[in-house]
């Protein structure tokens, strides 16, 4: 069994934020993540989008940094940066030459540690208008824009966490208020609901110095109150939207293992069998022999608290909604019944660990995977694991992912339809 291994260290500082230097010193550039355990399932209802919101307002300058400061200085000494915002986390993330470790450090501190006197209903209201543009242009007006919020509605019955979209409601947004935004921050955005990743050239106790004389001095802050997930068996629902697209696209969405459940590699090799891969069974059946789907794919959401595995389908020019979700559930309720073939599963297998070697090629990528598993796993040697993992996957597990997730009752289904023309 091939194995790949990366060694890192991991600290914990004083004040509970988790330090993980992983060294690699074969190109002279360092990555420095930074990922906050908060995500839009955090929010209450009526204050939906909270967390993205913060994703534009920390790059809005802090008590020592101006505004739009973190992006001059970072793209000035070469190296490139971004944040994002998921159900379970939001992250902050740059990669600069070796000698800039110390400005990366720096700039992360400073609006952990300084960013709250800084937030203004100025900067509110500007960041707040830059995200409802955002959704105008990311959701409402792009084509199948709304598919996925329209799944996860009808998934998960009210007050689920994993209920709304990331970006929120607009209506939301015009509710937030500068006490909302201020209690948010110092409820989520403390050392001791981070993980801090640096990957790259750097020696390890010199870095931890550098951490510790940037980070240390931080306070802790109260632990943050705990999330209730409920476990969702399936709500059997299904909706139609239209949208100006050309051809119907078919969204079915099961609820399956999380990123946490020891059956998620199982479920994430199923994906890849169906759909990666020109002899994987849905691409092979609807793409090349009955020619009724221009693209398809399947792939699980790594969630935290709950998994949600999806297969979606665009149809031929010509081809109905229904006939296009009947194909698939036809191809879908084979594999549930028959069981995978060993040689696909050693392809599929072999795709998705493929994939993984490939993404943990550059310094950020890993630096990312590694807070991943440490922020929704709280281990991040299951970087190191995951290989022997999807390796483990057997016919048999498979099987028992696809008897247990797709369940066709348990299926929520959202279709998007073109518009009726107006002749």
């Amino acid at each position: 069994m091939s194995t790949v291994h990366f060694p890192f260290e991991s600290h914990t500082l004083d004040n509970g934020l988790r330090v993980i230097l992983q060294q690699d010193c074969t190109t002279p550039v360092v990555a420095v993540h930074l990922m906050y355990h908060v995500g839009s399932k955090n929010e209450r209802p009526g204050r939906t989008g909270f967390a993205h919101l913060f994703e534009h307002l920390l790059f809005q300058g802090s008590e020592n940094v101006p505004r739009e400061g973190h992006f001059k200085f970072i793209q000035n000494a070469g190296g490139t940066l971004n944040g994002t915002t998921w159900f379970d986390r939001t992250n902050y993330f740059e990669t600069v030459p070796s000698n800039e470790l110390d400005l990366a450090l720096w700039l992360e501190s400073d609006r952990m540690g300084f960013f709250a006197p800084s937030i203004t209903q100025a900067k509110l209201d500007n960041q707040r208008d830059v995200v409802k543009n955002e959704r105008r242009q990311s959701y409402e007006n792009r084509p199948y824009g709304l598919a996925f919020e329209t799944v996860i509605r009808n998934a998960y019955p009210p007050g689920h966490p994993y209920r709304h979209p990331t970006i929120g409601f607009m209506e939301d947004l015009d509710a937030a208020t500068l006490e909302d935004v201020h209690d948010f921050f110092r409820t989520y955005y403390v050392p001791n609901n981070a993980a801090l990743v640096v990957c790259g050239d750097f020696d390890s106790a010199a870095a931890l110095a550098r951490v510790e004389h940037f980070f240390g001095d931080i306070p802790a802050g109260d632990e943050p109150p705990p999330v209730d997930v409920p476990t969702v068996s399936g709500s059997g629902a299904r909706e139609e939207i239209t949208d100006r697209v050309q051809v119907p696209r078919v969204y079915i969405m099961f609820h399956s293992p999380s990123f946490n459940d020891p059956e998620f590699e199982a479920a994430d090799v199923l994906t890849s069998l169906l759909t990666e891969g020109k002899s994987s069974r849905m691409r092979r059946e609807l793409v090349y022999e009955r020619r009724i789907a221009g693209e398809v794919e399947a792939f699980t959401w790594p969630t935290e608290g709950v998994g949600m595995l999806f297969a979606v389908a665009t149809a031929r020019p010509g081809v109905e909604a229904h006939e296009l979700e009947a194909a698939m559930m036809e191809t879908i309720e084979g594999l549930r019944t028959d069981g995978a073939k060993e040689e696909e599963l050693v392809g599929a297998r072999n795709r998705v660990r493929r994939a993984l070697i490939r993404r943990l090629q550059s310094v950020g990528n890993r630096a990312d995977a590694l807070a991943h598993a440490q922020v929704l796993r709280r281990d991040p040697s299951y970087v190191n694991q995951a290989f022997a993992r999807y390796e483990a996957v057997t016919p048999d597990d498979v099987d028992a992912v696809a008897r247990s997730v797709l369940e066709p009752d348990g299926r929520t289904v959202v279709t998007v339809l073109p518009e009726a023309s107006d002749g």
